[in-house]
């Protein structure tokens, strides 16, 4: 591992307290040190890069002021808040951020104390500042709380509920928006508007500010004002934006917009709104991938670039002759473009990640037809069942890990009323380097449990196709996973034929007594496997059943009646996902196969490659070849 420079300012940091003995104007020093040393780790230590970029000095500037963890620090997603990792203890451990035993990428409570609260998933900041300030409340204390929300997460639904009990209750809080103007992709919504706009008025802010301090400012004289000038400001904005801020009528008093990237302007501020008791919001303006002019310019390509060249953003690119297979994501993106021409009823939704999950390619040719919602799962999933009540055949496109978020709206709204919702759900099994809250181990096992809906995971590229090809000639719920990253090289661009729902395959007989059953692409493992032991003179049977609901039956049937001992493999959690389905028909039938089930042990899977996390749970290649051998 490179032995990365700190600067003369940085060297000396290793918690908070070094920060507060700093003279105020080498703050400044200390953000460039900072900048570049996480520039440096991550060239060649991959993570989210822009974010964390923009919110250096906001970083700085908190720890320089606020007493973290006594006054709660929350980093709604995580992607911002890599300085306050290396400002808070682990600086040295930084290089190792993303990999197996080295620290997350997102905060978290048992790896530090500074980390108030774990985040991974969007819009979770505000509830639970809002939580920790009423508990300290009611233990008579009087910390400051305070949330950063950005990056899209504000448009997510529970922030706008947090928002609402925040405004009636009497909590002490502040809440930082950072508005970098984007999230990953480029942000979208009326209220990505309204951010503009008010950051825009120029002409409102200074005569906001003249207005404030003329009227005592944050001196005793607001207090005895307090009515008075609240409706002097309200009817300020009201004749330059013709209506009350949306903050300031929910009972949150707004503040802002002010730089975010200028340390000075932060301090003052901060300083002053530390005073001020209540629930109140710091609107700032920093620049997603600042200090770095590539990132500056390219922030969703740099959002997680992968290896760069530390100086000039330069994005290394394998110049390896080997021609990898396209990703499952843009399969997935080629296809609904080529069932979307065919079908005018079929439309696209995703929430926030357009070309995370290749719906770019749809939204290039069919705009009108490809909804981005903004980071709303739940919303997403609704919204395409009320569609589907119109004669639209909606693909609604999730992350398997966000598909959770949207669980009710799935019972509820799509399967209850048996809607016609094709649910494509990406980065599906172990995702690798974004760790637990990232792995899609779960969605198989809480899918399986509500009536009305068919389930498919295709072995391959080919079968991602067919699969969403048999979806759309259905009348059902229907959910299809696959995973992260590249297929498996073979030809993807047949043309497509429907499958029978339900319906499994024998891929090899084997001469053992032993056959391996499987659904979705971890089945390659299982096959490569078996491959290693045909060179060996041994061999086991294999089952690709393809769908877990409904499970075919007569293929099971197969396999136990030829087998004595059945191998299941799956990427998600062994608890309730398909090997439990076997296991349940088993038991149903009277069946005493011995059955062994593969997939991912009950607790939460860390970071790492995803190679290296098969490995821990037993599902690659070499583990189940090890297996087959014992046996």
């Amino acid at each position: 591992m490179s032995e990365y420079k700190q600067g003369e300012l940085l060297s000396k940091i290793e918690l908070p307290h070094d920060v507060k003995q700093l003279p105020h104007d080498k703050l400044p020093q200390l953000c460039k040190e900072l900048r570049e040393y996480i520039v440096d780790v991550l060239a060649e230590n991959p993570g989210h890069l822009a974010s964390s970029l923009g919110t250096i000095e906001l970083t700085v500037a908190l720890h320089y002021l606020f007493d973290v963890p006594n006054d709660t620090l929350v980093w709604d997603v995580g992607h911002q808040a890599y300085a306050h990792k290396v400002l808070t203890g682990r600086k040295d451990k930084f290089p190792t951020i993303r990999s197996l035993n080295g620290i997350s990428g997102f905060p978290k409570r048992s790896e530090s104390r500074f980390d108030c609260f774990g985040t991974g998933h969007a819009s979770t900041s505000i509830s639970s500042t809002l939580g920790m300030a009423i508990a300290d409340a009611l233990h008579d204390k009087s910390h400051h709380h305070i949330a950063v929300i950005g990056d899209g997460s504000m448009t997510g639904g529970m922030a706008f509920e947090a928002l609402n009990n925040a405004g009636a209750s009497n909590a002490n809080m502040l809440i930082i928006l950072n508005d970098n103007g984007i999230s990953i992709d480029k942000r979208v919504g009326a209220l990505s508007r309204y951010f503009t706009t008010i950051t825009a008025s120029q002409k409102y802010n200074r005569l906001k500010n003249r207005i404030w301090n003329m009227l005592g400012g944050n001196t005793m004289s607001y207090a005895k004002h307090k009515s008075f000038m609240k409706k002097v400001l309200l009817a300020t904005k009201y004749v330059f934006s013709g209506k009350s801020t949306f903050f300031e009528a929910l009972n949150i008093r707004y503040f802002g917009p002010i730089n975010g990237n200028d340390i000075d302007e932060l301090l003052k501020t901060l300083a002053s709104l530390k005073k001020i008791k209540g629930a109140k919001i710091l609107h700032i303006v920093t620049k997603k991938g600042k200090g770095l002019p590539m990132a500056e310019q390219n922030p969703t390509t740099y959002h997680s670039p992968g290896l760069f060249d530390p100086h000039t953003g330069e994005i290394q690119h394998n110049n390896s002759p080997v021609v990898h297979p396209p990703k499952f994501q843009d399969v997935f993106g080629e296809t609904i473009v080529e069932l979307a021409a065919a079908d005018e009823r079929i439309v696209g939704i995703t929430p926030a990640m357009l070309s995370g999950c290749s719906l770019d390619k749809m939204n290039e040719r069919y705009p009108n037809r490809t909804f981005d919602v903004g980071i709303a799962e739940e919303h997403a999933v609704t919204m395409a069942a009320a569609m589907a009540t119109r004669n639209i055949v909606p693909f609604c496109n999730i992350y398997s890990s966000f598909m959770q978020r949207s669980f009710d709206q799935i019972i509820h709204d799509v399967c209850l009323q048996k809607l016609h919702v094709v649910l494509c759900i990406d980065r599906a099994g172990l995702v690798g380097q974004d760790g637990a809250t990232h792995h899609g181990v779960f969605d198989l096992a809480y899918l399986r449990m509500i009536p009305n809906i068919i389930i498919a995971a295709p072995l391959n590229e080919m079968e991602l196709r067919n699969m969403m090809l048999t979806a759309l000639h259905t009348d059902s719920p229907f959910a299809i996973r696959y995973p992260r990253g590249n297929g498996y090289n073979i030809e993807w661009k047949n043309k497509m034929e429907i499958i029978p729902v339900g319906i499994g395959e024998k891929v090899y007989g084997g001469k053992s007594k032993i056959a391996i059953l499987s659904i979705g692409s971890i089945g390659n493992n299982a096959w490569d496997a078996i491959n290693i032991l045909k060179n060996e003179g041994k061999d086991a049977a294999f089952y690709n059943f393809r769908f877990l609901k409904p499970l075919d039956k007569a293929l099971a049937d197969d396999a136990f009646a030829n087998y004595d001992t059945i191998i299941t493999i799956e990427d998600g959690v062994i608890t309730g996902g398909f090997g439990s389905a076997i296991s349940e028909y088993a038991a149903e039938k009277g069946y005493h196969n011995r059955i062994i089930r593969l997939g991912i042990p009950d607790t939460f899977i860390e970071h790492g490659t995803i190679r290296q996390l098969q490995e821990l749970c037993g599902i690659d290649a070499a583990s189940i070849a090890d297996l087959l051998r014992s046996l």
